[in-house]
């Protein structure tokens, strides 16, 4: 008897043997993460009326800093700025809340509706005069203030005005150079490759200079015409400046107003001319 339990047994455990394999082990895969793809949404520019429809920003023009006497010609008196005249509209633009701003700021706010201070004010210099340079920056410098310098490539280096350091020096503390042609030609008179003189080779002059792009333009005394607007932007400029005249209506960019700070102006007269010349109807 209990070799025949012995027997049976021992087939029972032969037979279970003989029908279980081994456990297969299956290899783990890894898992691979997919990065989530973000999607940048495109910026929509703004049309040329809704720029023209915008708060404008006062821009400030001025030319010369230095002293000049009572029987200068009425053209000095407009164009030049007396440096203790100079030093209080500083200090009246910071007294009054003022705060400067750049192109590239003022470009953001008109294309794509970009943030601005409360009052945002942009402080421009024209004709490359060695004196901004000297008595200009060091009165801004005294409230935070940042400008921007519209150089005439023929006068570089020349007395009286700025070197390639001086304007290096401006770019590389946060100032921005832009160009106004070669030598002051007027930009209504151009023909065949005065474009290239006057508008090309400055802009890569400049650019050497400072080793960075120069995207603004200022044009001469202020003038201009609709035939200019297509070589500027051909040139690779984003903006042009002129005086307080009608903008055009078709590419405002480019007729971005300014105002010329009289030396005949008070402190005071400054700061009305900036009230009342600005936002007026398009």
């Amino acid at each position: 008897m209990k070799h025949l339990l012995y027997c049976f047994c021992l087939g029972f455990f032969l037979l279970v043997g003989c029908q279980s394999e081994p456990r297969k082990i299956i290899p783990e895969v890894p898992l691979v993460s997919v990065p989530a793809k973000i999607v940048t949404q495109k910026k929509v520019a703004n049309d040329a009326t809704t720029i023209l429809s915008k708060k404008e920003v006062p821009i400030l023009c001025y030319h010369n800093i230095r002293d000049f006497s009572a029987t200068a010609s009425g053209n000095i008196k407009v164009y030049t700025v007396k440096p203790p005249a100079f030093s209080q509209q500083m200090k009246a633009l910071a007294d009054a809340g003022f705060q400067t701003i750049l192109p590239e700021q003022l470009y953001n706010y008109l294309v794509f509706d970009g943030p601005l201070p409360a009052k945002p004010i942009m402080i421009t210099f024209d004709d490359t005069r060695e004196e901004q340079f000297s008595i200009g920056v060091a009165e801004m410098k005294k409230y935070g203030f940042k400008g921007v310098f519209f150089i005439m490539t023929v006068s570089i280096n020349r007395p009286g005005y700025m070197s390639k350091e001086q304007i290096k020096t401006l770019s590389d503390d946060g100032h921005v150079v832009g160009a106004h042609t070669w030598d002051h030609h007027m930009v209504t008179k151009y023909a065949g490759d005065d474009w290239n003189t006057q508008l090309v080779k400055p802009k890569a002059k400049l650019e050497e200079i400072i080793g960075k792009p120069v995207t603004d333009f200022a044009y001469p005394f202020g003038l201009w015409n609709t035939a200019a607007i297509p070589e500027i932007k051909k040139s690779s400029y984003k903006m042009g400046y002129i005086l307080s005249t009608k903008r055009d209506s078709i590419d405002p960019l480019y007729t971005i107003r300014r105002i010329i700070v009289s030396g005949t102006w008070s402190t005071d007269g400054m700061i009305n001319s900036i009230n009342s010349s600005f936002n007026k109807a398009e």
